[in-house]
């Protein structure tokens, strides 16, 4: 039999599947409703368990895996279809959909921003990126952001959340856990450090390097080369300040091109970074919900029930609904031993139904569920 004739075997069998998975998903549907008027759970973890155990003995030897693989993809389309029988639309999804609806179709110019550090932070210059007017204040400490937001101080905050160097600011992300706040826009920045010193100062000289640990982390082959005493700071533009200030001669700030004019600093070398593709992203909160228009960004966070599997049926829920995940954290849960906060990064309009589904179901499988926002990203 040549290879033409086994495919038009395949695709006979292939006919008869489709036809066949098209009466098991109208049968499914069914359960969903009998679910539905007699008040049971979508999930039955015992039912599905006992029939992988089944369906897989029945394979012969050697394809048992296989068909465990195929039938728990089969189980997590047949949850996601009874899922949307029983619960068409949610309080969250409901929200969203609102906030789409009600959200003005420009994104505010004059506005009062929280920044974490001083003038010529980082921060800063990812405020004036997203907002062309903005009023700043400044905090010494992201904790100090997330509280002025919530108190309504400030009506913006801008923090760092990842570096594509250093990785990410956890500190940023435990706060999450803490406050409750929308993700409204993000935005990339290019970070890019320079050596700063007073005029005069050689850089044969330096003898101590100021700056934020993130900047000293991505830069470490610089510094390395000078050997020189690194001291930490709450920031790079308060490191400048602190060089600035000194009598001293003998010590420099990793910090912006920005600071050394900011300061009248003299660039002993610039672009010190270990790598020159150096990018901070940077996420604008606000304390109430807003979905501006071209959202195809959202943000979550999670717990999933301690057991075998939980975080598979998440990420299979987002698969079976074409959602591109492209960042996954976890942090671990502050005085609970071994449980952890899961982050994720969604690639996705909001106005998508496939999207809408998915929060459905995961809000209902979860045991913490929190929509941080929709949002597009300022480039």
């Amino acid at each position: 039999m040549d290879l033409q004739e086994l495919r038009k075997q395949i695709d006979g069998i292939d006919n008869e599947l489709v036809a066949l998975l098209g009466r098991r998903m109208d049968t499914s549907a069914e359960i969903a409703k009998h679910k539905k008027a007699n008040a049971l759970p979508v999930y039955d973890p015992a039912r599905e368990r006992q029939k992988l155990y089944d369906l897989s003995g029945k394979a012969g030897e050697g394809r048992g895996t296989y068909i465990s693989a195929l039938y728990s993809i089969l189980f997590e389309l047949s949850r996601a279809d009874q899922e949307q029988i029983i619960n068409p639309h949610s309080q969250l999804t409901d929200r969203i959909q609102n906030a789409v609806k009600d959200t003005d179709w420009l994104f505010p110019e004059r506005t009062v921003i929280a920044c974490q550090g001083i003038e010529g932070a980082y921060s800063q210059q990812a405020a004036q990126k997203l907002f062309s007017t903005p009023s700043i204040m400044y905090f010494g400490n992201f904790e100090g952001v997330f509280s002025a937001v919530d108190s309504g101080m400030c009506s913006y905050g801008i923090l760092p959340l990842e570096n594509s160097t250093a990785g990410s600011i956890n500190q940023v992300y435990d706060l999450m856990m803490k406050y409750p706040f929308s993700i409204v826009k993000s935005t990339r920045l290019k970070i890019d450090h320079c050596l700063l010193a007073k005029k005069k100062v050689e850089i044969t000289d330096v003898k101590e390097i100021f700056s934020h640990e993130q900047a000293i982390a991505q830069s470490s082959e610089f510094i390395k080369k000078l050997g020189c005493k690194v001291t930490v700071c709450r920031n790079t533009a308060e490191a400048a300040e602190i060089v600035s200030k000194s009598p001293r001669n003998d010590i420099a700030a990793l910090s912006s091109r920005n600071c050394s004019r900011l300061y009248e600093l003299c660039r002993l070398a610039d672009s010190v970074q270990d790598q020159g593709n150096n990018y901070t992203r940077f996420i604008c909160v606000s304390k109430s919900l807003a979905i501006y228009p071209g959202a195809d960004k959202t943000s979550l966070m999670l717990t999933v029930p301690h057991k075998p599997g939980s975080l598979y049926h998440v990420l299979s829920r987002l698969y079976i609904h074409g959602i591109n995940l492209i960042k996954l954290e976890s942090r671990p849960i502050p005085n609970r031993d071994f449980e952890f906060m899961f982050y994720f990064d969604l690639e996705t309009p909001v106005y998508s139904p496939c999207l809408m589904r998915a929060l459905r179901e995961l809000e209902d499988f979860c045991e913490e569920f929190y929509y941080l926002g929709s949002y597009s990203e300022v480039v």
